[in-house]
């Protein structure tokens, strides 16, 4: 335990001697350091505030008793108890001084600066003590000389007094007496305030002695020389010819002679309606057809210094001249202000209604800021007419005008891009070469939109611009960023893109009838495209572009990636429709242009499965240029061969005997509607997924399934059902590598012989190995 320092204590407190006052004088020392440096008794000890501070075996306490704490150890400890608390108090004692020793090192110089200062300041209060007494003994001197002086001018400075009020007053009889030609010599030379002056300063003079005949005389001149100077300022001012100051200053001079300040009132804002309305006709000459109207900015640069500049003017004159009207003549200039400002904003408005072409705002932007700092004065001065209100909601506007510009443009611009998309997908076929792929069209689409919309956000960001003057409006903060730019111009402008791609999904015969199946397929992966991973994008980077300090309620991202998602999955499956009834076009016509009864019997594939084939194999490679291959069912190890046992199979077999049974001729139809109920069922409409396997599998459901509906309204001789199992031979040889499960088209294939053999006559199936010769063949 560290002994801490006390406070000093009295020479009662321990005993008498000089070995006693030691330790005592220690004990101030610590004590008087402990103040210093502002530590209590229990910091200065390290240790908790507890024992009693009476007792007089604290070695920290003020009361402690050295002869009392020895004979408590004496009696309470051991020899070996008392051998280590000789020990530790010897520690401590060093420690003690240590620290006592670090103290004074630590504050020498503090102590060496103080002392030095002190005796400089002795030296500089010496110094200043002598200046200090020189100083006096001066001033002494020179209340001396002065009171001297003044006993000797006494006599003098009072008749000089006397002598200096006559002249004063003999300068201000002649003034009077001067008054009328100094009047009139004003009037005469036009200086019309020097006139009102001189008036001003003899007119109490004038009143206040009339009874006397001389300045009754004089006070008759001035009045008739002061009604030719009123009659003269009102004729200037009824002239109008002069600024606004100058017809300020006749008021104000008038005013000054008593004339009436209702009257006044009235004039002052006439002649300014004049002048106003004046620079209103000239910025309307300037919206006329001829000469061309100038920019938007040169417009509203002269407006701003000719009618706004006039009209602070007249405001500031106006509150400075006819102040004593008080509310009633505040009222009349606000509603002075107020209509000429109404007139001078339809004029703004319909010059900012011209700026409709072209997707740059900076000049548009640099001229609403214009006009909007060009009202802040007006504003200021005519709170009551709502000037600056006004304006605002112009800006406003006009911000909501470009949004929409915008957003029109960005339609426009997409529909641009779907037009060069056309002319690309048709350009080949009439020129009869390869046009670009459709990936490459696609990315030309997607950079051209992105790049549109950037341009946009970068046109409409001018408007939040710091450095614009209504960029800190609440609009502009809020709803401009929220409403207007993310759901009005990005979010409307995806919802259009959507709705103009499903546009093309109509039936056929109407628009989608005319459009082109790859342009179908590239909207769709487009839209995908947009869903994944575009929006997101353009959306974010709306949002840190404009920081939104809005809580109005938002599109959220998942639900416009919904949308495009849906917008994708219906054009692909109208897709799918438009491409199944060209192939489904083609076997139809196939079908019911043939006579089936009277064929010859097959040698060849017909022409129509070839194509059939073909026009599968390019729309297989279209859809792969878009879209990834997909899943596939585990195939057989010989489709081909599987294809034919289809038709030469114990099932086949079994479903033609019937037929060839005299006494059943009814029980065909009959078994193999039995057989149909224990067959997988076939949606031919089913949902199309984004792959190719799907989209392909799609296309064929459609055109087999067509085949099979025209089979089933023909009759067909024993020749013609040869040629349909020759044709459905060849179609299974080549297109069950396109659908996602082969055993589809074996049972749709399976279904147009069987029905084909239904509606036979002689069912005489050819033999298999005839079958694959002639398809090998064709």
């Amino acid at each position: 335990m560290a002994a801490g320092p006390v406070h000093g204590s009295g020479p009662g407190d321990s005993p008498e001697g000089p070995e006693a006052e030691a330790p005592e004088r220690r004990r101030k020392a610590h004590g008087m350091l402990k103040l210093y440096y502002g530590l209590s008794e229990g910091e200065a000890a390290g240790r908790p505030a507890g024992p009693d501070p009476l007792d007089p075996t604290d070695l920290n306490g003020a009361h402690f008793d050295p002869e009392v704490y020895l004979d408590k150890l004496r009696r309470e400890c051991p020899l070996a108890q008392l051998m280590d608390s000789e020990t530790d108090m010897v520690r401590q004692i060093r420690a003690l001084d240590s620290d006592m020793q670090t103290l004074v090192y630590e504050n020498y110089n503090k102590f060496i600066s103080a002392t030095d200062t002190i005796r400089k300041m002795k030296n500089d209060f010496r110094k200043m003590e002598d200046e200090m007494d020189r100083l006096a003994t001066n001033m002494a001197v020179i209340t001396d000389f002065s009171a001297r002086i003044s006993a000797t001018l006494q006599d003098r400075h009072e008749r000089i007094t006397k002598l200096a009020g006559v002249h004063a007053l003999l300068r201000k009889l002649q003034f009077l007496f001067e008054l009328p030609s100094r009047l009139t010599k004003c009037v005469e030379l036009g200086a019309y305030g020097q006139a009102v002056r001189y008036q001003g300063r003899a007119q109490a003079v004038l009143q206040q002695y009339q009874h006397l005949p001389s300045f009754r005389a004089i006070q008759d001149d001035c009045q008739v020389i002061t009604a030719r100077l009123v009659q003269q300022l009102r004729q200037r001012f009824r002239e109008g010819g002069s600024g606004a100051p100058e017809q300020a200053e006749c008021v104000e001079l008038l005013l000054a002679l008593g004339e009436p300040a209702e009257e006044l009132c009235e004039e002052f804002l006439a002649h300014a309606r004049g002048r106003l309305e004046e620079e209103l006709r000239s910025l309307e000459a300037e919206l006329g057809p001829s000469p061309p109207a100038p920019d938007v900015l040169e417009f509203t640069d002269h407006g701003g210094s000719g009618f706004v500049g006039g009209l602070c003017q007249v405001a500031a004159a106006y509150q400075e001249l006819f102040a004593a009207q008080g509310p009633a003549g505040a009222e009349k200039l606000a509603a002075f202000a107020r209509e000429l400002g109404g007139r001078y904003f339809a004029l703004v408005e319909r010059r900012l209604a011209q700026e409709q072409g072209g997707g740059d705002n900076s000049l548009l932007v640099r001229a609403l800021d214009r006009f909007h700092r060009r009202l802040r004065a007006p504003g200021a001065l005519l709170a009551a007419a709502g000037l600056a209100e006004a304006a605002t909601e112009i800006v406003e506007r006009v911000a909501r005008e470009r949004l929409g510009h915008h957003l029109q443009g960005l339609r426009v611009a997409f529909l641009g891009c779907l037009t060069d998309v056309r002319q690309a997908l048709a350009a080949p076929r009439l020129a009869g070469k390869e046009g670009p792929g459709l990936a490459e069209l696609l990315a030309n689409v997607a950079s051209s939109i992105l790049s549109h919309i950037k341009a946009s956000l970068a046109a409409v960001h001018l408007f939040t611009a710091k450095e614009v003057s209504f960029s800190n409006k609440p609009y502009f903060r809020g709803e401009f960023c929220s409403q207007g730019v993310r759901e009005g111009l990005i979010v409307g402008f995806i919802r259009s893109m959507c709705q103009t791609a499903q546009s093309f999904c109509d039936s056929p015969g109407e628009k989608g009838g005319a459009t082109p199946p790859a342009l179908l397929l590239l909207l769709s992966r487009l839209c995908l495209d947009y869903e994944t991973a575009t929006i997101s994008y353009i959306l974010t980077l709306t949002d840190e572009q404009f920081l939104v300090q809005d809580q109005s309620p938002v599109t959220p991202v998942s639900t416009l990636c919904a949308e495009a998602r849906e917008t994708a999955r219906r054009l692909l499956t109208h897709y799918v429709k438009v491409q199944g009834l060209v192939i489904s076009q083609m076997l139809r016509k196939s079908v019911e242009t043939r006579d089936w009864l009277s064929t010859l019997e097959p040698r060849n594939v017909r022409a129509v499965m070839k194509r059939v084939v073909e026009d599968t194999t390019a729309i297989d490679v279209q859809v792969g240029l878009l879209y990834e291959e997909g899943v596939r069912k585990a195939q057989s190890s010989d489709s081909s061969k599987r294809t034919f046992s289809v038709y030469s199979s114990s099932r086949q077999q079994g479903r033609y005997a019937p037929s060839y049974t005299p006494s059943a001729p009814m029980d065909t139809n009959l078994l193999s509607n039995i057989q149909k109920l224990f067959s997988e069922r076939i949606d031919v409409f089913s949902p199309v997924e984004f792959n190719k396997v799907s989209v392909l599998t799609g296309i064929i459901k459609i055109s087999l399934k067509t085949l099979l509906e025209c089979v089933r309204l023909r009759t067909f001789g024993r020749f013609g059902l040869q040629q349909v199992q020759v044709d459905c031979h060849f179609l299974q040889l080549y297109l069950w590598r396109f659908v996602a499960d082969e055993e589809l088209v074996h049972l749709l294939l399976d279904e147009v012989v069987a029905s084909a053999a239904l509606r036979c006559p002689d069912p005489v199936p050819m033999e298999p190995s005839v079958v694959e010769v002639i398809c090998e063949r064709g």
